[in-house]
């Protein structure tokens, strides 16, 4: 999601002296039978005292090594001699073994440990949802690059997300991205950026390349829509529609405009999320999908793009394979990426069609280590 709602509380309280210790007072057991009961509370008094002050002088020898230290928990006192006796109880389910699908990677692994984001060429990345989707599909990607130093702005383009626009009335692939080249006129004339698009999203990235190009340091299409010069996104999904079943199955088209006119938008069947999208997602992801898709606006899908070599072909690309993809199979991301060759293919390894949700770990390595490409040096 675009936006994480984050439940803050003061891990230390503002903290208070300790109260002071209370002496008993002789005179609390007045009344309560004569001069014999003062006597035995007096020594009763002097007894509690002595053994508080033993035990104070007891925890400043163990400081000091005279005595022994304090007996540990059960768990570790009686670790050695269980394992004696036979094999160890189970462990807790925190420290089980993760599912093989999305191993968790220790820091090192994930290129952040020791990176300064600074030292970067850039560490601004922008993602750039697909067709119905919207920012909020992000939201672990967007965490984990934070947590790396990143700065991460994550846009919904027009009608999507939480973007108010009726997808019916976009009309045009400008208009749909207009959110995104909104954000890249308001950067600074030295400021670059990392554009990472998602499916449909893979063509507004290329727009956007096309132009502002001295914005963009690189450009990540994440099994996305890496078109050519006069091609457009429905010449891509035309390329599978005869192979594809599950796609023909979960289009559905909207015609607000009336059946006489050409379709304004497309619906994916929510029944069919799972199997053409999700495949590979957990069920709490497909939930929050299921209930947060939208419609995806027609027109951007027909239009056929104008890409310069002096413009669009001057930034830096780089494609990221998803190879369990039920959207875009593998080899028609493969027949992309031989159409017209990028700087480097990257390939995550059991991943669906939201790798984002299916592979975040490994997503994220992928985008650190792009990321963490020095600039070509010219020549």
């Amino acid at each position: 999601m675009g936006s994480l709602v984050s439940c803050l509380c003061d891990p230390c309280p503002s903290a208070s002296p300790p109260p002071q210790a209370k002496r008993r007072s002789s005179t609390s057991s007045r009344g309560r039978g004569g001069g014999g009961g003062r006597d035995s509370a007096k020594a009763a008094t002097v007894a509690i005292d002595e053994e508080a002050l033993a035990a104070a002088a007891a925890l400043v020898l163990g400081q000091r090594g005279a005595v022994g230290a304090f007996e540990r928990s059960a768990s570790v006192r009686y670790g050695a001699k269980r394992q004696s006796q036979g094999p160890p109880l189970p462990r807790s389910c925190s420290t089980r073994p993760r599912s093989l699908a999305d191993p968790e990677l220790q820091p090192q692994q994930l290129l952040a440990k020791d990176l300064n984001t600074k030292d970067l060429e850039t560490n601004i990345i922008v993602l750039v949802h697909g067709g119905g989707f919207g920012a909020w599909c992000w939201y672990k990607t967007i965490s984990l690059l934070e947590d790396s130093g990143f700065k991460v702005n994550a846009v919904d383009l027009t009608g999507s997300g939480i973007h108010s626009y009726d997808t019916n009335k976009i009309c045009s692939l400008s208009e749909y991205a207009e959110p995104l080249a909104s954000y890249l006129k308001g950067l600074g004339d030295a400021e670059k950026v990392i554009l990472v698009g998602h499916d449909l999203g893979g063509a507004c990235i290329s727009y956007a390349m096309e132009m502002f190009p001295s914005k963009v340091a690189k450009a990540v299409f994440l099994c996305a829509a890496m078109l050519t010069d006069g091609h457009s996104a429905l010449d891509m999904f035309q390329q599978q529609m005869d192979t594809n079943s599950t796609l023909q199955k979960a289009q559905e088209f909207v015609y607000s405009n009336g059946k006489d006119r050409p379709p304004t938008a497309i619906n994916i069947d929510k029944a069919l999320l799972r199997d053409l999208l999700f495949n590979h997602s957990t069920s709490k992801d497909v939930s929050l999908a299921s209930v947060s898709m939208r419609l995806i606006p027609f027109a951007p899908i027909l239009e056929k793009l104008v890409l310069t070599a002096e413009n669009y072909g001057s930034v830096r690309r780089f494609y990221v394979e998803t190879t369990e993809d039920n959207a875009i199979p593998l080899p028609l991301q493969q027949s992309m990426c031989s159409a017209n060759p990028p700087e480097k293919v990257l390939r995550l390894k059991g991943a669906d069609h939201a790798p984002f949700f299916s592979k975040p770990q490994a997503l994220h390595k992928t985008l650190v280590e792009i990321a963490a490409m020095p600039p070509v040096q010219a020549s």
